[in-house]
């Protein structure tokens, strides 16, 4: 007999596109974790691999050049039921034109006025290895995976 978990693969992704902010982590050069609230991924293919924008001169992609471990955590917080959803997985600091175009938006010369070929312009690709759901005191661990099983 199989369990339900308490949202389906659909249902997590759904919920992560609902959300405006993430909260990104690594793990710096002396092994602590170096945490940073972000803009919600740019761009999702399929369930597994997230884009978010970022500048190249940022700690965490120092952070994560160092160490492609990372974390990615979105969460609402309604006035009874608090729903977090942790994504553990690798991130990837792309710096090539085509990654960057895939997901530059008109507005982003606001922050890089050279456009999408600005050198402090990068893409962060994370990569999903597994996630932990937790709502209403309740958590549950579960895979993430681009085919329906």
């Amino acid at each position: 007999m199989r369990v339900k978990t308490m949202m389906s693969q659909d249902e997590i992704i759904r919920f992560i596109r609902a959300q405006k902010v993430a909260v990104v982590t690594g793990v710096d050069a002396d092994g602590f974790p170096s945490q940073k609230a972000m803009f919600s991924p740019r761009r999702i293919d399929g369930r597994t691999v997230f884009y978010f924008s970022t500048n190249t001169s940022s700690q965490k992609v120092e952070v994560f050049r160092g160490n492609p471990k990372a974390g990615v955590y979105f969460y609402k917080q309604g006035r009874q039921k608090y729903v977090g959803i942790h994504l553990k997985g690798t991130m990837e600091v792309l710096t090539d034109h085509d990654a960057k175009a895939s997901i530059w938006l008109p507005t982003d010369t606001m922050y890089y006025p050279l456009g999408v070929d600005d050198p402090d312009y990068c893409v962060l690709k994370f990569t999903v290895t597994g996630g932990r759901f937790y709502s209403e005191g309740k958590t549950e661990d579960f895979q993430l995976t681009d085919t329906d099983q």
